[in-house]
């Protein structure tokens, strides 16, 4: 039997099944959007562009839409075109649930009704009808609620693995319930009341009184929030502005593109955002013996360091990471057991950190480098409140409690720009080493504006700055002055506090720092192992280790 897809929650399903349908939620993630992109806009939303792909693919011959939002009528005006299905409808639903608008959701169940019937050849069972409410029971107990934009599966089992706590998804198309109307009445009487019914569910954001959402914030057992929104979606991003600011409970937001591609690069922030319910804080009291290793894999280097008993370290190794994470690993522990006159079998044990942390064989724990940096600075500098870590591939900045673990955080890693690679390409365009780029634009005189946010535009404008013969100077500082906004930017969204601490291999560029103090209107404290602050906090998490 051929599946009916939907994508809304105000798709009348119980209808469609009454009249022979089986349906289904269209859950597709595509690796791309290849065949999408050859009929829609660049810019259309991947949710949108995930519905297209599908159907464009072959993998969607039945299809039932509600006019959510522009995107979906631009997906339906695609489809009727190219889409090549048997069955396309687009339910046109009032965004409001009151008055007129249970009539004229009644007068499109109905014309629903007859195209679906002509289609499948069949008339509306009753009884098939009303047994087809069942809704997902509610989650009890300690849990962490999905909210915003509809994730796929393809991402909620990322959510599911990573978090310590039953996850429920919440989502605007997977929290649907919605009550079984009356029995009584004629076809057109039930479809009045099955309308109110459909309209009646928790609202989604579409709707103009969507106060009722307040719910979602306030389940009994509720310990955590991911909030997820989607490129080029503004719908979740306005309820997310005004949910950061009342949630009592510990808040994640994410964004993705509706394709695979994003799962991996989340990943980091869902497991820092779970090692805050976690034993992951350990006990510094515990007295243990021996030594023990903290391996920090960053795109760019990778960072050892090793402990003593006594917290004191006894070695630190910064190395590139090179073409392997797991070989860079290896070569970094040797050289930092070498320098230390120790040997593997000394390791009470290590624990590993950073971006390559999955691959290192050698471990016996991984620790996000957001908890890690966190712990690192708290050790560096107790008094530490912020800490901006700019580091060679994504930016971050993360408030910490007074006991060193993480409060809130945000990351930058979509782009390159504002990051230490993106100093190093500029270097090289500039035919400048890094020692020389950290101190140049101290000497800068005239304001110059960097002003793409794109790695490779921005090269284009330091290559057309210097053809119109400006000073070096100057266009380093105006570098300087780029990265520092994109830090500050995110200072002021995590809601830095002071005293704030810069780590990192950025914390060494002087000119990237007196912008950062400039924007910030603060210094920032910058400890002489400030590069080696994530392997320095999973060292300590190797030594706090039961």
């Amino acid at each position: 039997m051929s599946i009916t897809y939907h994508v809304c929650k105000y798709t009348p399903t119980e209808l469609l099944t009454a009249l022979g349908g089986q349906c289904a939620l269209l859950d597709e993630a595509p690796e791309n959007f290849d065949l999408s992109d050859q009929v829609a806009h660049p810019n259309l939303c991947g949710f949108g562009k995930s519905v297209i792909q599908a159907a464009l693919a072959g993998q969607v011959k039945e299809l039932v839409l509600v006019n959510c939002c522009d995107t979906i009528r631009s997906a339906y005006d695609i489809l009727k075109e190219f889409g090549n299905l048997d069955f396309l409808y687009l339910l046109d639903i009032l965004h409001s649930q009151e008055g007129c608008s249970v009539q004229h959701a009644r007068d499109q169940l109905l014309a629903l009704a007859e195209a679906y019937g002509a289609y499948k050849g069949t008339q509306f069972d009753r009884a098939a009808f009303f047994a087809a409410f069942q809704s997902p029971p509610p989650v009890t107990g300690p849990h962490i609620a999905v909210l915003g934009a509809k994730m796929g599966s393809h991402l909620f089992s990322l959510v599911e693995e990573t978090m310590p706590l039953p996850v429920e998804n919440a989502t605007c198309a997977n929290n649907r319930r919605v009550a079984p109307p009356a029995d009584q009445g004629d076809f057109a009487a039930l479809m009045e009341d099955y309308a109110r019914c459909l309209l009646g569910q928790l609202p989604c954001m579409r709707m103009t009184d969507n106060t009722a959402r307040r719910a979602l914030y306030n389940t009994p057992g509720l310990e955590g929030v991911v909030y997820h929104t989607l490129q080029f979606c503004d719908y979740y991003g306005f309820e997310y502005a005004g949910l950061r600011h009342q949630l009592p409970v510990p808040l994640l937001k994410i964004e993705s593109d509706g394709t695979t591609q994003s799962r991996e690069q989340l990943r980091t922030r869902l497991e820092a955002f779970a090692e805050g319910f976690g034993p992951q804080k350990g006990d510094p009291t515990m007295k243990k013996h021996g030594y023990f290793a903290g391996i920090d894999s960053g795109s760019a280097t990778t960072d050892v360091v090793i402990l003593d008993q006594d917290r004191t370290i006894v070695a630190k190794v910064i190395l590139p990471t090179g073409a392997g994470a797991s070989n860079g690993a290896q070569r970094a522990l040797e050289q930092a057991l070498q320098q230390a006159g120790l040997t593997q079998a000394d390791l009470t044990a290590t624990v590993t950190t950073g971006y390559g942390r999955g691959v290192i064989q050698t471990g016996d724990k991984s620790v996000t480098e957001i908890t890690c940096h966190a712990k690192g600075a708290h050790f560096l500098h107790p008094a530490v409140r912020t800490v901006i870590d700019i580091g060679g591939q994504d930016s971050k900045v993360i408030r910490i409690e007074p006991d060193g673990s993480v409060a809130n955080f945000v990351m930058n890693d979509k782009c390159a720009a504002g990051t230490g690679r993106f100093l190093e390409m500029m270097a090289r365009t500039l035919e400048l080493s890094l020692e020389e780029i950290s101190t140049i634009g101290l000497q800068g005189k005239e304001e110059i504006t960097i002003s793409s946010m794109c790695t490779v535009f921005a090269d284009s404008e330091v290559v057309s700055l210097v053809a119109q013969n400006k000073a070096l100077p100057d266009i380093v500082h105006g570098l300087n002055q780029s990265v520092a906004t994109r830090a500050a930017a995110l200072f002021r969204r995590v809601g830095g506090e002071n005293p704030c601490m810069m780590t990192g291999g950025v914390s060494r560029n002087r000119g990237v720092v007196a912008a950062i103090e400039e924007r910030l209107g603060q210094p920032l404290f910058i400890h002489p192992d400030a590069q080696l602050c994530g392997a320095l906090g999973a060292a300590l998490f190797a030594l706090e280790m039961p």
